[in-house]
């Protein structure tokens, strides 16, 4: 069996842990403003190296050819100095004119060959071999003089190093050449210019970046501020703070966004004022799902299986004709406020109220399987709670109210009913006739439920039931059997009792 060739994973290894290195060290969140001042300064300090690198060639370049201009005139002065005395074999002319013009500060040597290359005269620093190894060796400035770069070390004590450059030219007498001259020159200060003008440049691109830095953040910062005004708005909008708004008036893009914020911000207002009105209107629930479908509201419905409750208030005709309107709305409204509460602790929805009745649905329009369980459960919470109040009221000098109620479940249509400019989400059908009629065989404090809610499941385990009575209803050929609720699962009876605690512990601080 061959060798089993695997993929190399190195580079992708490598580029994985850069990325976990990467995001280790770098912040989650880069404000606009550093990001804007640091890409401002990179441009400006690379702009300003760009323009040293540039400036410090030029000028050398410039130095270099002033320095060959200078080199090549004094070579060929000295060439046409030294004609007469190589001619005339006059030694010590040569030697005297080489060490005049090795004494200059800028000149450091100076020698005069015979045509075969003898060294005739010199003086000061010179370059290693003959002069036509030189020429060789040199690379030509114009047809006749040529230039030699070495380097010379003054002394190995002092281990100095210098660059030196040396200028070669024939001497000739008309067509004959006699001899050559060499000159050479030192290039610190060449050097030591571009030095000069390399830490100048450096400074002042040091200088440069730093100015560039705090104004590009000074800038950064007020050129981000309406993004951070934009951020804050977000979080705003996002806190449910519907009311922020832009005051600042731009006229520019970011103004453009502004305004267009504001509206934008005007809109949720108005859907946030429109839906908190409409939840007191209707179903938290409902009005959501009208709010979150408007192009989708239109009549019809659909069949579903859910329970639907019934209470209200006994000998209510009676009571009203003793009390004034504002006593009648009181009542109600404190009455109808609890049941709320009792419904939505069960996940029900007040479908409607009708005079001094209730009608409250579970499992619509949000599905619940324990929908059975629930509407039992909130009938026994409003029966419980209602005999807590009416302590309550006696010890105030009040009468008190009782309630009858009445639950069942079955198939119904859910949707909206009514016409096109008058339109009403609500369930119908038998089970909600049924569950009406019902009600009138209540007496006070009484939870009538029908046979097929009290034998279905998940409902018999947790209530506590016995027979009531059979009643012959009209449009009914058979008769219809009922329920009495009496009490519920223990554990179910703690959990409501402690909500009606804290329901009437927050009235109390209310």
């Amino acid at each position: 069996m061959g060798p089993i060739h695997r993929p190399n994973m190195g580079p992708q290894r490598r580029q994985t842990r850069w990325r976990e290195l990467l995001s280790r060290w770098l912040p989650d969140h880069i404000p606009i403003a550093y990001k804007l001042a640091m890409a401002i300064t990179v441009l400006v300090v690379a702009g300003m190296a760009l323009l040293g690198l540039t400036i410090i060639s030029n000028q050398t370049q410039l130095m270099r050819a002033q320095m060959n201009d200078f080199g090549q005139t004094v070579v060929n002065q000295f060439a046409e100095s030294a004609i007469e005395p190589v001619l005339a074999n006059d030694l010590l002319g040569l030697r005297v004119t080489t060490n005049n013009l090795a004494a200059s500060d800028s000149i450091l040597g100076a020698a005069v060959y015979s045509d075969s290359g003898e060294v005739l005269a010199s003086s000061g620093v010179l370059p290693a071999g003959g002069v036509i190894q030189l020429y060789e060796r040199s690379r030509p400035l114009e047809e006749s003089t040529r230039t030699h770069t070495f380097d010379w070390r003054r002394g190995e004590a002092s281990g100095a190093q210098a660059e030196l450059i040396s200028f070669v030219c024939p001497i000739r007498f008309q067509d004959l050449t006699a001899g050559h001259a060499l000159v050479t020159f030192t290039r610190a200060s060449m050097v030591e210019s571009s030095q000069v003008a390399s830490k100048a440049i450096v400074w002042a691109t040091v200088l440069m970046g730093v100015l560039t830095t705090i104004t590009a953040f000074v800038m950064s910062r007020r050129l981000s501020r309406p993004i951070q005004d934009l951020m804050a708005a977000r979080r705003a909008i996002d806190e449910g703070d519907f009311g922020y708004r832009f005051e600042e008036g731009r006229k520019d893009e970011i103004g453009y966004l502004m305004e267009g914020f504001n509206t934008m911000a005007e809109g949720l207002l108005e859907k946030s004022q429109v839906e908190s009105v409409l939840s007191r209107f209707v179903d938290n629930s409902v009005a959501t799902e009208l709010l979150e479908n408007l192009d989708k509201i239109r009549l019809g419905g659909k069949h579903v299986t859910a329970s639907v409750l019934f209470a209200d208030i006994v000998g209510f005709t009676s009571r009203s004709e003793k009390l004034a309107p504002e006593e009648i709305a009181e009542l109600l409204n404190e009455y109808f406020y609890y049941v709320s509460k009792s419904c939505r602790f069960f996940q029900g929805r007040i479908d409607k109220f009708i005079g001094d009745c209730v009608m409250v649905v579970f499992g619509v329009p949000q599905k619940d399987p324990e929908h059975r369980f629930h509407a039992i459960a909130c009938a026994f919470m409003i029966q419980r709670l209602v005999e807590r109040l009416n302590v309550i009221r006696v010890d105030n000098g009040k009468l008190p109210v009782e309630f009858r109620i009445a639950v069942n479940c079955g198939d119904m249509l859910a949707g909206n009913l009514g016409t096109h400019d008058r339109m009403e989400y609500t369930v119908v059908g038998d089970a909600v006739n049924l569950a009406s009629r019902l009600s009138s065989f209540a007496d006070s404090g009484q939870i009538v439920v029908s046979e097929p809610l009290a034998m279905g499941p998940s409902v018999r385990e947790r209530v506590v039931m016995r027979r009531y009575k059979e009643a012959r209803l009209r449009g009914k050929e058979e008769l219809v059997s009922t329920y009495l609720v009496e009490d519920i699962v223990p554990e179910q009876r703690q959990a409501i009792e402690a909500e009606i605690d804290a329901m009437l512990a927050e009235k109390e601080l209310g």
